[in-house]
């Protein structure tokens, strides 16, 4: 079986898919994670078959090491959130487009042979058509999602002049167990969820029919062992991660009351810049050359989403 890397292995996404490589056979996955947004508690069940290297992707030499003898990288690290990045533009920007060029770069010269790349549905920006297809045009609303589109870009050139295959998908609100709440800039339904268990009024910013294609983690991580797989033919693509539905944000907090059996009305707040207002992927190219098949509903997902925070976090 090939030799695998994770970068941002210690994430939330990240910490899945080593979870996912090793439960289908691979005997050690490499993960490199500077702890920046990711912690090693998320590893710790699987601490003993992961080599972990904690380092920041913007260190060459470092990633550089960490690939010896790799054959295929995921490259999930980065300064995730929209927010985030128009608050604080500078380092998302450093560790989002510097740090994705030092793992190209450390991929070709090590010899790896395919990098997998976490891009993001951000990148489309607000359309008028839905679902949203790879071949629209991009039009980015915010730093982050110009940096995660200037990565797909590179991605493609690595391709096409260094003969290092490569695969973007465009992650498209991924949820699920160890999603970090802690952070202002956490996603939205960790802040739900979070909310929910400890009976507590939740923020909707707008009117709260924004819209998202709810993507749970598991799924994702399928499609990345897919990509692995997938033909030569496949380089330099992109793909939409996502499950081609569309939740509002009043729905889902309606369901989270549901499931608990409570009624807590939201507070609305002002529409955060560089918010999307709707976002829902066509999954087509993703079933057709990559073998997509999504296992887990909306409602299910939310359901293993919400036990595994009632298991785990302190009320």
């Amino acid at each position: 079986m090939d030799h695998f890397l994770v970068t941002g292995g210690a994430g939330f996404i990240g910490s899945a898919l080593v979870r996912g490589l090793l439960a289908k056979g691979a005997d050690r996955v490499v993960v490199v994670d500077s702890l920046l947004t990711g912690y090693e508690r998320n590893l710790d069940e699987v601490r003993g078959a992961v080599d972990f290297h904690r380092a920041d992707i913007r260190d060459y030499d470092a990633v550089r090491r960490a690939m010896e003898g790799v054959n295929v990288v995921f490259h999930e690290a980065a300064i995730p959130s929209v927010p985030r990045s128009i608050n604080d533009p500078i380092p998302s920007h450093d560790v989002n487009i510097n740090g994705t060029f030092n793992v190209l770069r450390a991929a070709k010269d090590a010899g790896v042979r395919r990098v997998i790349y976490a891009a993001s549905s951000s990148a489309y920006g607000d359309t008028l058509v839905l679902p949203k297809v790879e071949t629209m045009r991009a039009l980015p609303k915010s730093p982050y999602a110009a940096q995660k589109l200037m990565g797909e870009y590179y991605m493609s050139v690595w391709a096409s002049c260094f003969g290092l295959e490569t695969i973007s998908l465009r992650y498209f609100n991924v949820f699920g167990p160890r999603q970090d709440p802690t952070s202002q800039y956490s996603g939205v339904l960790s802040l739900f969820i979070t909310a929910i268990l400890n009976r507590r009024t939740p923020t909707i910013f707008g009117d709260g029919e924004t819209s998202r294609d709810f993507t749970y983690v598991e799924d994702v991580v399928g499609l990345n062992l897919r990509a692995a797989e997938a033909p030569a033919t496949a380089s330099g693509k992109v793909f939409n991660a996502g499950n081609g539905g569309r939740i509002t944000l009043n729905e889902a907090w309606a369901l989270l009351q549901k499931f608990e059996g409570v009624s807590i009305p939201p507070i609305y707040g002002p529409t955060r810049p560089g918010d999307v207002r709707d976002s829902q992927a066509d999954t087509t190219a993703a079933v057709r050359e990559l073998g997509h098949s999504p296992q887990v509903s909306f409602e299910d997902g939310l359901r293993k989403t919400l036990e595994w925070y009632r298991a785990t976090t302190k009320l």
